[in-house]
């Protein structure tokens, strides 16, 4: 790789701008745990390898930018989440996060089931084997064609989020002969410690049935009485990128209190409650997520104690993790194509993809990690922003971390834990294509999801 001199840009020593970074690691070689996938290390030249493949031959093979995924370290997490949750709960992978046939597969042979969101998502899942009766089906406004193909497959859930889309379950399964299992999503009134658009269990957004004003206890009475639908349980999400729990025992006193009142008023005792997901991951150093056995206890704990006091039967619980799953699993492979130091500010770094592979930073505000990968460097650190190639100044990737200040045109860097919503939010603006989705296991690399081509952008153009 290239280490042609450039003007440095600001090194910690100086006076910095204000920003959202940490003072600069005392080796920039080392890379943190917490961020990075399970097998991530460095090899003696100081090149990051994964699952025993080093990042430039990746980079060789299947080019940049490019998100690499680490099987085993997919499959650990997927482990760990079964086994927290043991025989008395399930554990669905939200599938929004980010979702492929090889990902299926892999959750089906780890025991896990699925949440699908739309008919893409139900598609790919049934395309790859998942047994239908282990899917669950969200959406705040599923199609009448989404619904009845949800239905005829035999889909072990879907989630009620509106009374229009009560009767129109109602009214698809029985016109297909069938009683559709069926939960009801709530919006409990709590404010997650998280973005405003990633919030969602407060009474102002777009999912779910108000607790509040009684709406929530009218939609189950509607529910109960219709012949096509048979009520499971109630379904809550506060939201996501969460660490803290107290939203979730808030979330959790609420939901019980519902199954109170229709215990109350029609003798019925629900036996599922789903909580949802939105577990955080460590994007930064500074994140500290807990394990899923840590979170497993909590939940389990403050749901037994809820329905202990409302002498309720404890009912099943649920839970969603996605991002929990697959964040840390994927780093975004970058070459360098530009390195641009402004005196006094920060230094400019742009590669080769940017906010069409990863809108979380211009969307959320969201913050990242990044490293140099394909070598070692000693060279003094520099404040450093990572940008893309878009025609938009806002096409940031991270804000601002520290670099080595050799760094050169050619040079490869990743950014961690883009498993999560990257590639599926990913975009062709500017007619960029989508990276591939590459995946690493013992020794090996293979494309799970390919790299688009002119071909493509061009064969949906048809004027």
């Amino acid at each position: 790789m290239s280490r042609s001199a450039h003007p440095a840009g600001p090194r910690h020593a100086d006076v910095l701008p204000e920003g959202h970074y940490s003072a600069p690691p005392a080796d920039l070689n080392t890379l943190d745990g917490k961020v990075w996938a399970q097998t991530v290390t460095r090899n003696a030249d100081g090149v990051l390898t994964v699952g025993g493949v080093d990042v430039v031959s990746l980079a060789e093979q299947h080019g940049t930018p490019a998100y690499i995924l680490d099987e085993a370290d997919f499959r650990g997490r997927a482990r760990a989440w079964r086994t927290a949750f043991g025989n008395d709960a399930d554990v669905f992978y939200a599938g929004k996060a980010f979702l492929s046939r090889a990902v299926v597969r892999w959750l089906h042979e780890e025991g896990l089931n699925l949440d699908v969101c739309s008919g893409g998502e139900l598609t790919t899942a049934l395309s790859a084997g998942m047994p239908a009766d282990r899917i669950a089906f969200h959406g705040n406004n599923k199609s009448t064609e989404e619904i009845r193909r949800a239905v005829e497959s035999g889909v072990g859930r879907i989630v009620l989020d509106s009374f229009q889309e009560i009767v129109r379950v109602a009214h698809i399964a029985q016109s297909l002969g069938k009683r559709q299992r069926v939960q009801i999503r709530i919006t409990v009134g709590v404010e997650a410690h998280t973005h405003e658009f990633i919030a969602t269990a407060h009474e102002d957004q777009k999912f779910g049935i108000p607790l509040a004003d009684g709406q929530a206890a009218e939609a189950v009475r509607r529910a109960l009485q219709l012949d096509g639908l048979e009520l499971i349980g109630i379904h809550s999400h506060i939201g996501s990128q969460i660490f803290d729990m107290s939203g979730f025992e808030v979330a959790a006193h609420r939901v019980v209190g519902l199954l109170k009142v229709i215990r109350d008023e029609h003798g019925v005792e629900l036996p599922e409650i789903d909580l949802g997901g939105g577990l955080g991951i460590a994007y930064t150093s500074d994140d500290d997520p807990r394990e899923p056995h840590e979170i497993a206890k909590a939940l389990t704990e403050i749901v037994t104690r809820e329905c202990e006091a409302a002498r309720l039967s404890t009912p099943r619980i649920s839970v969603e993790p996605g991002r929990a799953i697959v964040g840390p699993t994927a780093f975004t492979l970058y070459q360098v194509g530009t390195v641009k130091p402004l005196d006094g500010l920060r230094t400019y770094v742009s590669v080769d993809g940017g906010m069409s592979d990863n809108i979380r930073t211009a969307l959320y505000d969201a913050e990242y990690s990044v490293a140099l990968v394909s070598r070692a460097s000693d060279a003094e650190p520099m404040l450093a922003r990572v940008v893309g190639k878009h025609c938009e100044s806002g096409d940031i990737v991270v804000k601002d971390a520290f670099l080595p200040s050799d760094l050169a045109p050619g040079d490869l860097i990743a950014v961690p834990a883009t498993g999560a919503y990257c590639r599926s939010m990913a975009s062709n603006y500017n007619h960029v294509l989508r990276p591939p989705v590459v995946v690493v296991h013992e020794g090996e690399s293979r494309v799970v999801v390919r790299r688009e081509t002119e071909e493509d952008l061009l064969r949906l153009d048809v004027g």
